[in-house]
């Protein structure tokens, strides 16, 4: 009798959930049609964070000075993402590019789910959920890549949903950030928008306490407390404070904000950044009600994700998980007023019905969601799976074929295919410049835009930096120049790409470093 109870308590729980159903759909939105899985590695930085996973777990030890370049060759360096780098050279290892793009899919996957679990949670109708999360994933999208940000992306939408549960019911569940914020800050510079979300929880809390009469000071005490032991907890990486100075120098320097294109504000053009205006101006709106209810520590991440959003397009996907949540509520109860004296057979009545009837499922997951999965990867034909980066945008064909040549020699190339060129021939490979800005600095950053844009000085930054090699895109500034320069010669083109090389001087040679191991 007892086994029989138990298979009958846990036999709706084996049976697949409408959750399992989201993810999965969401996946195969996502990924699993047109050039999904290969769009996540449309930006080079994954090729020099799968080779930096590779030297830690060769070496035991999180790199500190530079591997990748001859410009700036044994210069500090802080590798920030190592533990995220470290899981990209893991699957690699395992499953090459294939086994990196399924666990971004699925990580980014698990957000959205994550995202819209926490929506039903607050009580948002099931329709209210779709409704927001759907825009909410299609504005997050612009910054979609297998890059160690996804892992950000997860934890800020885990956290919050855990900073709003304390909200409602204080408990000692809430300090599990605290060993978490230690975990997110060797996975991502991200770990601030932990810290910040916590600090300005505690603000509003105040400022609520301040204004509100009967709200004590005990809620801003306490996530005051916690903010600070987050920040405590992130000192645990291996460069210590040196990391938040770092980080704070980065996101601070007026070049990197004028010259990386996600430092930049958004450009309303594309369909995912119309999407995310429509959330921004309903979590506009939706601050300004907020104010005037005096829920202060709702409205103020609200207007402080909104501005930074506003003036970085990488903070569009962090101010849509922020906000995401208080709209769908926020709609359900302008739906719920609306409808509530609609009879039951109405329309309005019907789909109230209906959303009662969908939540549970939705509120439950199971092991199917692996199974579906599964399934889903199974059944994609191979032709689908990347097997290198994405051939339109990076010069895999004449890299393959000249991969000898180019092995040790100094070329100037872009830093999005100096980041291939570190994937393909690290360690014998190093770059001039690749996607590290934060690295770089502007000196050499300003440099390398004079060379890529092909103006006036060119000639002479060839030949200081001693380039042996050219490899741009034929319709690069700098490419038209060489075609007419009688110190270079191309030797090799196809349809992405053209390789010039120098003639007229014997070539620089990259000092041996044969010390340096490689996977």
């Amino acid at each position: 009798m007892y086994i029989r109870r138990e298979v009958g308590r846990l036999l709706p729980h084996a049976a697949p959930s409408l959750s399992d159903f989201l993810f999965v759909s969401l996946l195969v939105w996502l990924f699993a049609t047109g050039s999904g899985w290969e769009a996540l590695l449309a930006d080079g930085d994954t090729g020099w964070h799968i080779r930096t996973g590779d030297y830690v777990l060769n070496t035991g030890s999180v790199p500190t000075t530079d591997l990748f370049s001859f410009s700036r060759p044994g210069e500090p360096w802080f590798a920030w993402e190592w533990l995220a780098d470290v899981i990209f050279a893991l699957l690699h290892d395992q499953w090459g590019l294939l086994g990196v793009v399924v666990v971004a899919g699925v990580v980014i996957t698990l957000t959205a789910v994550v995202l819209f679990r926490h929506m039903l949670w607050r009580g948002a109708n099931v329709f209210a959920a779709l409704a927001v999360v759907l825009p909410c994933v299609g504005a997050a999208s612009i910054h979609f890549l297998a890059r160690p940000h996804i892992f950000t992306l997860l934890l800020l939408a885990v956290s919050l949903w855990v900073l709003e549960r304390d909200r409602r019911a204080p408990g000692v569940s809430v300090w599990i950030l605290v060993p978490l914020s230690a975990l997110w800050a060797n996975l991502h510079g991200g770990f601030l928008a932990l810290l910040a979300c916590v600090g300005l929880l505690a603000a509003g809390c105040a400022a609520e306490a301040l204004l509100v009469s009967g709200r004590g000071w005990t809620a801003a005490r306490r996530y005051a407390a916690l903010a600070g032991a987050c920040s405590l907890a992130t000192l645990l990486n291996p460069f210590g404070y040196r990391l938040h100075l770092h980080i704070a120098q980065y996101l601070r320097s007026d070049w990197i904000r004028e010259a990386v294109d996600e430092f930049q504000s958004p450009k309303f053009r594309s369909e995912n950044l119309l999407q995310f205006e429509l959330l921004l101006l309903a979590g506009l709106l939706l601050a300004g009600i907020l104010l005037s209810k005096r829920r202060i520590a709702d409205a103020l991440p609200v207007l402080f994700w909104a501005h930074l959003s506003l003036s970085s397009v990488r903070h569009v996907p962090v101010f849509v998980i922020v906000v995401g949540p208080l709209i769908a509520q926020e709609l359900t109860c302008v739906w719920e007023s609306w409808t509530a004296t609609a009879p039951t057979k109405s329309l309005a009545g019907i789909l109230n019905a209906v959303a009662r009837d969908l939540a549970p499922g939705f509120r439950r997951v199971s092991f199917w969601s692996v199974a579906l999965v599964l399934a889903v990867l199974l059944l994609t034909p191979s032709s689908r799976w990347p097997r290198d980066f994405p051939a339109a945008k990076f010069p895999v064909g004449l890299v393959g074929a000249n991969r000898d040549r180019l092995a040790s020699a100094r070329i100037f190339t872009s830093d999005e295919w100096a980041d291939y060129l570190i994937y393909r021939g690290w360690p014998r490979q190093r770059v001039f410049l690749d996607g590290r800005s934060d690295f770089y600095g502007p000196v050499l950053g300003k440099e390398y835009l004079q060379l890529l844009e092909g103006r006036t000085g060119w000639r002479d930054l060839l030949k200081k930096h001693g380039f042996r090699f050219v490899l741009l895109p034929e319709d690069a500034p700098l490419a038209s120049h060489l075609h007419a320069c009688g110190d270079w010669r191309q030797t090799a083109a196809d349809r992405q790409a053209v390789l010039f090389e120098r003639i007229s001087s014997a070539p620089a040679r990259v000092p041996n470093q044969s010390s340096m191991l490689h996977r």
